[in-house]
């Protein structure tokens, strides 16, 4: 293991861990709540899944040959009926999670929205979240609204400095594709909210006193100047701006949240990452513990995790599993004669899942229960197979939620049931009072305890 990584999970894990679940930090204003909110966390792995590998009964069926272009209903082979068993024995790609078996469901059967006229990749990512009804959003080809992290936010997110926090392991540095491949959340159409690649930056923006002064030398700048532009405006622009000026004063109450909890955080020997080459699982890590730390510290109660962007040729060097960098993508496309290494790569994403399960599972909050409890974690992608590229049938755990949430399940839809139902669900499980979520038709009722 490298050395800089070494040291970071040694300060992760002697000091972050021996805290007793940061009291100070538990509630919105900084003071002790009765009982934790409930969290979410989505880990978003591209280019769907081997179905072979990962659905229970598929183990068998016939392997894909070559691209068999925008197909979207014709590989999905789980029962099309509705059925909800023990999740017993694991598939090959899920056995990572034995040890956690019971504190996750398996969710099968559940589709997205597809676009007709667009790239099918470019929907996958950012159309994930949102899942919105086709052709009803104006202005854009996809089918892509305001993002399930963000409307959850509105209600779970006004207390904390961050009201979400948007990772990516994507470490290339070549422009391969556009924004779409690339990311999870959206403010709205048209209106990214970008992702931090970058440990260091990551790091930056969580503890550094210097990047949180910049925010507010430059916050402060932005409402001296709208203050005094206001005074200049007719009624109806009055209106309008009041809506701008209050979007930067949130933005200055987020910062003199975070200030306050400065004193509590110096507290956490979080060694800045080192400006060093990670092998691929390292940099994952890294990124998941940095997640983690933000989550249980009250630095946000929701977050996103692309393990990776969709559709991007360029190689990685995935440690341990290959003696050469390989595109995740162009093994995809090539099924047939990848099988195993493409096995591999969904194994070994589903390592990352099942590490990062763990170190929640280990944290203990200030009454007794754990982070994972607290928290709503959720493994999925955007296509069912990355060789067909259907939409439906997509691979969906989901861990953790604790007394709110039956576990141990593998729950089958009804076939058709769209993946918004999920998000549904996991909105009012955080406790938002909405009756329906872009294409919905119900919740998940066998996930509620």
């Amino acid at each position: 293991m490298n050395q800089s990584r070494r040291h970071f999970l040694r300060g992760v894990g002697g000091a972050v861990l021996a805290l007793p679940g940061l009291e100070s930090l538990a509630g919105a204003a900084g003071t002790l709540a009765a009982q934790p909110q409930l969290r979410m966390a989505h880990f978003y792995v591209p280019i769907g899944v081997v179905r072979r590998g990962f659905f229970p009964g598929e183990a068998n069926d016939i392997i894909p040959e070559g691209n068999l272009g925008n197909v979207m209903k014709s590989l999905g082979k789980q029962d099309p009926h509705y059925s909800v068993r023990p999740l017993d024995e694991l598939t090959l790609t899920m056995q990572p999670l034995e040890e956690v078996k019971s504190q996750i469901n398996l969710i099968t059967g559940m589709d997205r929205t597809f676009q007709q006229g667009t790239d099918v990749h470019a929907q996958c990512a950012s159309c994930y979240l949102s899942s919105a009804k086709p052709y009803t959003i104006q202005g854009s080809a996809w089918p892509l609204d305001r993002t399930l992290d963000h409307i959850v936010a509105d209600h779970i997110g006004q207390g904390t400095p961050f009201r979400t926090l948007e990772f990516s392991c994507n470490s290339h540095k070549d422009n391969k594709e556009s924004i779409y491949f690339d990311n999870i959340s959206w403010y709205g159409t048209g209106h990214l909210a970008p992702s931090i690649r970058d440990p260091r930056k990551m790091y930056q923006r969580l503890f550094s006193t210097q990047e949180t002064a910049r925010y507010r030398d430059i916050t402060s700048l932005v409402l001296e100047d709208a203050r005094s532009l206001q005074k200049d405006l007719g009624k109806g622009d009055r209106d309008k701006f009041s809506e701008y000026f209050e979007s930067i004063r949130s933005i200055e109450t987020q910062i003199q949240r975070l200030e306050s909890m400065k004193a509590e955080l110096s507290q956490v020997d979080f060694p800045e990452p080192a400006e060093a080459y990670l092998p691929r699982g390292d940099y994952i890590r890294l990124m998941g513990d940095l997640m983690v730390t933000a989550l249980q510290t009250g630095l946000t109660n929701v977050a996103t995790f692309m393990v990776g962007p969709e559709r991007w040729d360029t190689p990685y060097l995935f440690d341990g599993l290959f003696d050469k960098p390989r595109s995740h993508h162009q093994m995809s496309h090539n099924q047939t004669k990848e099988i195993d290494d493409l096995l591999k790569v969904d194994r070994f994403h589903m390592e990352q899942y099942a590490y990062l399960i763990e170190r929640m599972r280990k944290i203990q909050e200030a009454d007794g229960t754990t982070l994972l409890d607290n928290t709503l974690f959720t493994y999925g992608s955007g296509l069912g197979d990355g060789s067909t590229h259907q939409y439906n049938d997509l691979p969906i755990i989901v861990a953790g939620g604790g007394k709110k949430v039956r576990s141990g399940q593998h729950i089958n839809m009804p076939e058709g049931t769209p993946l918004s139902n999920l998000w549904l669900t996991q909105a009012r499980l955080t406790g938002l009072p909405i009756e329906t979520f872009a294409d919905s038709t119900g919740q998940i009722s066998d996930l509620l305890a």
